[in-house]
């Protein structure tokens, strides 16, 4: 059935073939807006400073997104209240004013507006399944509540925990897509991609995928894996695919959050707008018609996105409109040498400098090795003492 005033819901669009195309990455872009705090990473933005988040949803949908996700991340109980937070606001408004935004900007085009649940660090603390899910269920309510159009299970490191927010959000009877923050090798406890993607499956999800902590081609590798199980399983889904805007080749299984420059210095990391041409085109090949971003993706990233699948979709974007394709628009430069760039051929195969000379290309990793169920993995409400703080240091000289 449609969403009310929408021409269909997200599976109906996928079944017919057609490309839905996501926003981007509300944490990095708030915070770097001054709205979010980076460690906790909590959106009450969402009820603090409602008009920069509209904002932020009326951009990705001028640049083509036709899914406005409601900031719900790491909208839980458990995370508000995680390392000594303290915030005056509930859960339930911060995940009510989260639907409603969304809700509201998705009306003004032909967009859809879903919420979704993450990690949460009751399940790092080895608290229960009844525990973990108790806590989707309070996020799930106000979903239900809002009535947003479908329901995302995403940033999930390990696939039990997702498989959990799978069964819960599935009890709404709204379609459910899950979509896990792992790489190639497959989630932390080891478990392959391929079987991932089948255990979301037979849990409910209907749209399944990856998202974040690895670079675009990275997660495009990541999900034809997980399409060639669920194939061989004899199952049948559709795929989603919303990486990382950033260059992380030098990262291992457990994605970017172990570089040294996360999460304050990855800005020479950013992927190009070329760069994402690229990557759609790959994804698009490989089957998966549910394309977006994560962190570091920016409208004109998403813009990119939608400009590469102009000609299969039939539509360009509003915010073409100030963009000519492959840099169509130079033809218009004073620079004569500036204007002799407005052609794909140069754009396609220019190989961006950094600028900073003294600098390595790439990283050596932070590469802990530790996940749910170690004790440095355990959280609790009170503040990060001095001997865990302690603890961490050493830790860090053991692995530079």
């Amino acid at each position: 059935k449609a969403p009310e005033g929408r021409s269909s819901g997200v599976l109906e669009r996928l079944n017919a073939g057609e490309v839905v195309i996501g926003d981007g990455g509300f944490v990095f872009a708030l915070e770097k807006r001054g709205y979010v705090k980076a460690g906790p990473w909590t959106p009450e933005v969402t009820v603090t400073h409602p008009e920069a988040v509209r904002q932020l949803h009326r951009e990705f949908l001028r640049a083509g997104a036709n899914v406005m996700q409601a900031y719900t991340f790491y909208a839980s109980d458990d995370k508000l209240e995680n390392r000594s937070q303290t915030l005056k606001i509930t859960v339930t408004q911060i995940n009510e004013a989260a639907c409603d935004l969304a809700k509201q900007v998705a009306g003004e085009g032909d967009a859809l507006a879903a919420a979704g649940v993450c990690q949460t660090p009751s399940y790092l603390s080895c608290k229960s399944e009844t525990d973990v899910k108790a806590v989707f269920k309070r996020q799930l309510d106000v979903f239900v509540k809002k009535n947003v159009d479908f329901l995302i299970a995403e940033y999930f490191e390990h696939v039990e925990e997702a498989v959990w927010a799978v069964e819960v959000l599935k009890t709404s009877g709204k379609p459910v897509a899950a979509s896990m923050c792992i790489g190639p090798e497959g989630d932390l406890h080891g478990v392959p991609a391929g079987e991932c993607a089948v255990r979301l499956v037979k849990a409910g999800a209907q749209i399944v995928g990856v998202n974040c902590h690895f670079d675009p081609m990275t997660c495009v590798k990541a999900v034809k894996l997980m399409k060639e199980g669920v194939e061989k399983s004899g199952l049948k889904a559709h795929y989603m695919v919303q990486p990382l805007a950033y260059h992380v080749p030098d990262s291992t299984y457990l994605g970017y959050t172990e570089l040294p420059e996360f999460p304050f210095a990855l800005e020479p990391r950013i992927v190009t707008r070329w760069d994402v041409h690229k990557y759609t085109r790959e994804a698009y090949k490989a089957g998966i018609r549910f394309i977006g971003g994560c962190c570091g993706f920016e409208p004109y990233h998403i813009r990119a996105v939608a400009e590469e699948l102009a000609a299969e979709r039939g539509i360009m974007p509003a915010g073409s409109e100030k963009h000519g394709m492959w840099g169509a628009g130079l033809e218009m430069h004073t620079k004569p040498w500036v204007r002799a760039r407005c052609r794909r051929e140069y754009w396609e195969n220019l190989l961006p400098a950094s600028g900073r000379p003294k600098c390595a290309s790439l990283s050596t990793p932070e590469s802990w090795g530790v996940t749910k169920g170690h004790a440095d993995l355990l959280q609790h409400k009170e503040a990060t003492t001095t001997q865990e703080m302690k603890h961490a240091l050493e830790m860090q000289k053991k692995h530079l």
